[in-house]
């Protein structure tokens, strides 16, 4: 990510500055990722901050985490026996460092060495069938004993089932909401097992979060980006996993799915993916075929994003400049090149004004690095 990840772990002092900017409001992934590049460390991005976020447009002023709040947060992970890991340390999956813009943070209880293991996610609908909880079960088992990794995100149902698949060889739960909010709550003591045999709990939300509606679609993002391939067991047409397909997709992970009754609505959005293409399931040695060779291929460890542009050239953007980034942004997703293209802006005054829009809460960022501008 630049200077900050020269070293394989993080400082303590570091460590600290990280965890008070990633949980700044309007700051995420992408922009900590520009901050850092931009301003070279955590520390004196948070003294911009305040600034950058007046720039953009933000008519209010922003609480920023304070280091005793950090101190805080870091004190109750290892008190519940957890810990928070930085993007370019060794205990962060591997498989979720190649998503584009990565946790840069994630908060881990259990066995780390579980991320060396190939991945594959298994998800699919909470008022599962007896039938897609069984093949769910027994896909995760089977799994297991090849050596892979099995990824759900602990809901009822088709997660469940994964996970007590893959209790006795490895299993990964991404959690919604902090570690400390399991959810739902009837899964407390399934969580446990998996952190106590092997396994690792997963999450990017402050330790006690309570999960929002909101926090699921991110819990999902990272299901697809912490596994090669996604497997759908059952799911209706409008759900989460359908969701978690298609951010799978997006990324260039495989996508499978178990076929299912045309009269049950449980089966439609399986059915669904496979006439657009999905791999179609119907015993573990499907999903293996296909995985295999992406498991033996060496997994890239970027640090971070390119460098940014060189702002030693580039006057600070002024006011025009700014209202004509606005005005050429819109609900539709454009890509940066264009922006440039359009504006006969500088790639660095570019750089700063989305930047600020971002950290303003005006710009919405989008696969492949397109932006649209978030509509009042």
């Amino acid at each position: 990510m630049s200077r900050e990840t020269a070293s394989p772990r993080l400082g303590d002092r570091q460590r600290l500055h990280w965890l008070r900017l990633i949980r700044t409001p309007n700051v995420g992934p992408s922009s900590f990722r520009d901050l850092i590049n931009r301003f070279g460390s955590a520390e004196s991005a948070l003294e911009m901050l305040p600034e950058l976020m007046l720039s953009g447009g933000l008519g209010r002023s922003v609480r920023i985490p304070s280091m005793s709040q950090a101190e805080q947060e870091l004190d109750e992970l290892a008190r519940a026996g957890a810990r928070l890991v930085g993007i370019g340390e060794p205990e962060y999956p591997p498989v979720l460092r190649q998503m584009e813009n990565a946790p840069p943070m994630l908060s881990i209880k259990g066995e780390p060495a579980v991320f060396s293991l190939p991945p594959v996610a298994i998800v699919g609908a909470r008022n599962a069938s007896l039938a897609g909880v069984k093949m769910a079960r027994t896909l995760a088992a089977s799994l297991g004993a090849e050596g892979f990794a099995v990824v759900s995100g602990l809901a009822r149902g088709i997660d469940t089932a994964a996970h007590q698949g893959g209790l006795s060889t490895g299993t990964i739960a991404v959690f919604a909401g902090g570690l400390q909010r399991p959810y739902p709550p009837d899964n407390a003591v399934l969580a446990d097992e998996i952190a106590g045999r092997g396994g690792a709990l997963v999450s990017e939300m402050p330790f006690g979060w309570e999960p929002r509606a909101q926090d699921f679609p991110r819990r999902n993002r990272i299901i697809a980006g912490l596994s090669l391939g996604l497997v759908v067991v059952e799911a209706a047409l409008r759900s989460g996993s359908l969701i978690s397909a298609r951010l799978a997709t997006e990324m260039g992970r495989l996508v499978f799915a178990v076929p299912g009754s045309p009269l049950d609505p449980r089966a439609a959005g399986c059915n669904a993916l496979l006439k657009e293409g999905a791999t179609l399931v119907t015993e573990w040695e499907d999903v293996v075929n296909a995985i295999r060779p992406l498991s033996g291929r060496p997994v890239s460890l970027p640090g971070g994003l390119a460098e940014p542009p060189d702002f030693g050239s580039t006057p600070p953007a002024g006011e025009a400049e700014r209202a004509s980034v606005v005005e050429a942004l819109g609900p539709t997703p454009v890509s940066v090149d264009e922006l440039i293209r359009h504006t006969g802006l500088p790639a660095a005054q570019m750089f700063m004004i989305l930047l600020e829009l971002d950290l303003a809460g005006r710009l919405e960022r989008h696969a492949g690095g397109a932006v649209s501008l978030i509509m009042a």
